[in-house]
């Protein structure tokens, strides 16, 4: 097996270590004595809803809603999916998260409200405060994206500008709540998923102003007017959430110690980096690649061949016209970093098959990554100037393309260092 198809399998294990259909079923609760309503939002919540579906006892009735990323719905009899847009909130989503919130307001002590929340509900889920329009919160959307803002930040604005975020949600049920949650943030923590329906905010309206004025954002000035108003959400201790439950069901670590056991039934050598890895991709990336050329220059210390694994959100702060995500950008970086490093390889690719706004999960680089780009006319730094490290990798061939998986935990990274001597076969 080449190095380029082992990294390509090892990205196919840890999404399915993450597949809402094995996952799902072994947290389900028992049926309440009344009804059971099911709501999501995300980027798996069309697949944990069927997963939900398949698993729940024919004698007890569900019903519900979950909203989608368009493309990712799967069918479904009791739940009904919707597809929105994502990162840019649309009607649709809007539609669904009005839906959803009046379902739940009916809900009485005997029922139970069954959430299912994965990466991408934030954008999925907008319902904001009165006075703030969605057109306002498009806008503010596309700002905070670009911005360079980690996703903790973006979310304690995006938490004080909706009317079922952050808390919001649970403070409108009476029934008691159980939370499904499939992670895709740094740390695991509830509140930053989705944006925490469903969990207490430790954050405040004078923090959502801050990070506005500190990535001097033009801030619609319904948003503004709505922050200053200090509509605050519940906070941890509040007895509102004394009915609920937040589950995290899946995370990043889960699926890189899977990619680990993979690695090392192909006998070779693993690191977990780390889950929680943060920061400027292309600044990421040339830390990265410092490590990669120590092991390379001295096998000893790391024997090879040893395959880097780390997952996290790092950003990208946008300056360029171009195209590509996050890990299409670390990729481009750490190819110009290693600077044709001998028997090096890497891949970088979102759990959930997109990266950024793009077709492609990620993409991989070889030894030789930069040498084909310049036979192609390609300058690699130039694409990296201007953030559009999705065209420098389709003109080469090296994208990754999976659709949707109907799963996101986070990013997934592996460098892989071989040597001459290793016994696997190299291939540029």
């Amino acid at each position: 097996m080449t190095p380029h198809e082992l990294l390509l399998e090892s990205f196919a294990v840890a999404v399915k270590a993450a597949d809402p259909a094995h996952i799902v079923p072994q947290h389900l609760p028992s049926p309440p004595k009344g009804r059971t309503l099911v709501i999501g939002a995300g980027k798996a919540a069309a697949a944990m809803a069927q997963a939900v579906e398949k698993h729940w006892p024919d004698s007890a009735p569900i019903e519900g809603l979950v909203v989608t990323r368009y493309g990712h719905a799967l069918p479904t009899q009791k739940i009904k999916v919707i597809e929105a847009d994502h990162p840019i909130p649309d009607d649709n989503g809007m539609q669904a998260a009005k839906a959803m919130l009046a379902a739940v307001e009916q809900l009485r002590a005997d029922d139970l409200l069954l959430c299912l929340f994965s990466g991408g509900g934030s954008s999925l889920l907008p319902l904001p405060l009165p006075g703030v329009s969605l057109l306002d919160l498009q806008s503010l959307t596309r700002q905070l994206l670009r911005c360079g803002a980690n996703i903790q930040e973006i979310n304690a604005v995006r938490k004080h500008v909706s009317a079922i975020q952050g808390g919001r949600l649970a403070a409108a049920c009476k029934a008691p709540i159980l939370a499904l949650i499939i992670s895709d943030v740094t740390g695991d923590d509830a509140t930053h998923i989705a944006s925490g329906p469903c969990a207490p905010d430790s954050t405040t309206s004078a923090d959502a102003l801050d990070v506005l004025q500190q990535y001097r954002l033009a801030s619609p000035p319904s948003v503004l007017n709505v922050l200053r108003q200090n509509q605050e959400t519940p906070k941890p201790g509040s007895k509102i959430f004394q009915h609920v439950e937040n589950r995290v069901i899946a995370h990043s670590h889960r699926s890189l110690v899977a990619a680990a056991d993979y690695f090392q039934r192909c006998n070779i050598h693993t690191l977990i980096l780390g889950d929680t890895v943060t920061g400027e991709a292309r600044e990421i990336a040339k830390s990265y690649a410092a490590l990669a050329r120590e092991i390379y220059r001295y096998p000893h210390t790391l024997r090879t061949p040893i395959a880097l694994l780390s997952g996290g959100e790092t950003t990208v702060t946008v300056h360029g016209d171009g195209k590509g995500g996050r890990n299409s950008e670390f990729l481009l970086s750490l190819a110009l970093a290693l600077d044709g490093q001998e028997n090096t390889y890497a891949i970088a690719c979102d759990t959930d098959g997109i990266d950024g706004s793009e077709d492609n999960a990620g993409a991989i680089i070889t030894p030789n990554t930069l040498t084909r780009a310049r036979q192609l006319g390609l300058d690699a730094s130039d694409y990296l100037v201007r953030n559009d490290a999705y065209s420098f990798f389709q003109q080469l061939g090296d994208l990754v393309t999976t659709g949707a998986t109907h799963t996101n935990v986070n990013d997934y990274r592996v460098i892989l260092i071989c040597s001459n001597t290793d016994n696997i076969l190299l291939s540029n």
